[in-house]
Formats: structure tokens, sequence, C-alpha cells
């Protein structure tokens, strides 16, 4: 049966012949204006996966197939649905399928992302505990603007840079001398020689003071402080320094060295240590208004350690005195 074209110029009458190839024609038209479209999302979905994998390989390194699939592209994958594909497959099935396997890696590198964290977390956390501390929390907390007063008394450096090690080791002070079993013992405190100077003279002194030889450490730390005042020990020397006094049943010195290493650097690791220990001198002094005023700096400007690593020190020191 002929079909029959009007036209501008007339009617024009199409046989059966020349209206399949009219159809063949448009069917080609058709295809060609979807082609470029196809072909653009199939391009990103690939480059999506290929970016994915890449992303996989780097959280699990070595391709173990516990993992994840190695590749995860309908051409690299053999199955029974690639083999024989069912007739009902189209290239939106194939976009889903695609997709579905992005999804499920995506899912598979967030939880080890997650579970990667964790453990970091734990790491660190094991760290600070072992160290006694962590340096790089108290460095980022802001600095405190408050002022606290000086103490009443300044005690001088108990050692110089002259003071020679088998001095500062017996404890002389020039009074008395120390018994032989104290030198035997102060002997038997090992210095360390790792290569690094001020780190070996401040493990020293801390050796001196966990052995409770009290003097000895406050001559080896005031030693260390004034031959390195720029190591990144300098502020848990200064600390420790103080606590040497205090724990000598000295607070007043204590005090002025606690004082001293918080006014030195407020950002330091041992400066929140050292406002704490001042206000404990100053509760071991009798004067609350001091102690007061140390632990008010300490929550206005280490609020992250109020509640954290200090914040039983600071519990406990607020609790032995009054400060409304």
């Amino acid at each position: 049966m002929a079909m029959k074209w009007k036209s501008a110029g007339g009617a024009v009458t199409i046989g059966t012949r020349g209206r399949n190839t009219f159809a063949g024609a448009i069917g080609v038209a058709l295809v060609l204006v979807a082609t470029p479209a196809a072909a653009q999302s199939d391009a990103r979905l690939t480059r999506l996966e290929q970016q994915i994998n890449a992303l996989q390989r780097a959280v699990f390194p070595g391709g173990d197939e516990r993992f994840f699939q190695p590749e995860i592209t309908p051409e690299a994958r053999v199955d029974s649905q690639t083999v024989n594909p069912p007739a009902t497959t189209t290239a939106l099935t194939d976009v889903l399928a695609r997709l579905d396997a992005m999804e499920t890696q995506l899912a598979r590198l967030t939880a080890a992302t997650e579970v990667n964290q964790n453990a970091l977390a734990t790491l660190e956390a094991r760290l600070v505990n072992l160290e006694g501390g962590s340096p790089d929390l108290a460095a980022a907390t802001p600095a405190p603007t408050g002022t606290i007063p000086v103490p009443d008394e300044r005690v001088e450096l108990p050692a110089s840079s002259n003071t020679s090690q088998a001095q500062a080791s017996s404890g002389t002070n020039g009074a008395t001398a120390p018994s032989p079993e104290r030198v035997a013992a102060v002997q038997a405190i090992v210095k360390p020689a790792t290569g690094d100077a001020g780190d070996d003279e401040y493990t020293y002194g801390f050796r001196l003071w966990d052995a409770g030889f009290y003097p000895e450490a406050q001559q080896q730390l005031a030693l260390f402080v004034e031959r390195y005042p720029n190591h990144s020990r300098t502020t848990y020397g200064r600390n420790l320094l103080g606590r040497a006094f205090l724990d000598a049943g000295d607070p007043r010195s204590a005090a002025t060295h606690f004082f001293e290493n918080y006014q030195a650097d407020k950002r330091a690791a041992r400066a929140p240590d050292s406002l704490l220990y001042l206000s404990q001198s100053m509760i071991a002094l009798g004067d609350t208004r001091r102690a007061c005023i140390a632990l008010a700096e300490f929550g206005d400007g280490y609020p992250a350690l109020a509640v954290g690593r200090l914040q039983s020190m600071y519990d406990g020191l607020r609790g032995r005195v009054d400060c409304d």
C-alpha cells in the first residue's frame, strides 16, 4: 500500500519499499542522537570505577580478595549472567548494576577508614599514657590571658654550668656530705647516652627524681635547664624541677619554678601542669587566694585539659580549697 506525503510542491506517493527505507533512516537518526549521551555516561561511570579501584588499593594494599574484588567492571566479571546474558538486559540495567557495585565499594572503603581511624586513636591514647601526657594537646589549647601573682620569694638555681657531674650526682650542697650508701645508690642511676645530650641530661634528672633522690634531681635538672634553655624537653625540666622541690617539702621554691615554667611559654607542653602544681604549692603554703587564681587561670586557659588528661588533679585541687 502506498503512502501519500503532502509537501509544498504537491502530494508525493511513497511506496512500501520507500516507507521501509524512510523508517530505517529515522531509526538510524535516533541511534545517532542517543549514542553520544550513552557513551558519555558510560565514560563517566568507567572513570568513577577506576578512581574507586585506585582508592581501594590505597586502603587495602596488595589486592587481597578477602577484602574486595580487584576489578569491578562488567567486562571483567565472568559469571553466568555474563556468559549467557538474559534477553531482558538493557543499557539501563547494566548502569544500575555498575552503580550497585560502586556503592558496595564505597561502603567497604568507608568502613575501612573508620576502622583505621579508631586504631590510630587507640594507639595515640596508649602513647600518651606511656609518655605521661600529650605535648600536642597542651600546645593546641589557647594561651591563657590572666595574670598569676609572682611568689613572694625567689630562689637561686641550685646548680650552675660549672657544676661537675660528680658533684651533681652526689647531692653535695656545701653543708653536709651524703653518706657513702647514698653516693653508691645515686651512682647506680644510669645516665643514658642516646646522642641527644640535652635529652640525656633531662632523662638522668628524671631518673634521680623517680628514685627519690630529690636534692640530686634538683641539681641535675637545674643544670639541664641552664644549659639547654631552648630544648624541646626544657618545659618538662622546669616542671620536674619544681616537683623535685615540692616533693622534698619546699613548696615555696617549688612555686618559683612552676611559675617560671608557666610564664616562659604558656603554650608549652608542661605549662598547664605547672599551673596546677603552682596551685598545689600555694595550698601547701596556706595561700588560698593565689591557689584559687591559679586554678581559675587553668580552667579558663586549658578547658580541654580540665576535662581530659589533668581532670583528676584539677578536680582534686578544687576540692581542697574554697574559691567562692
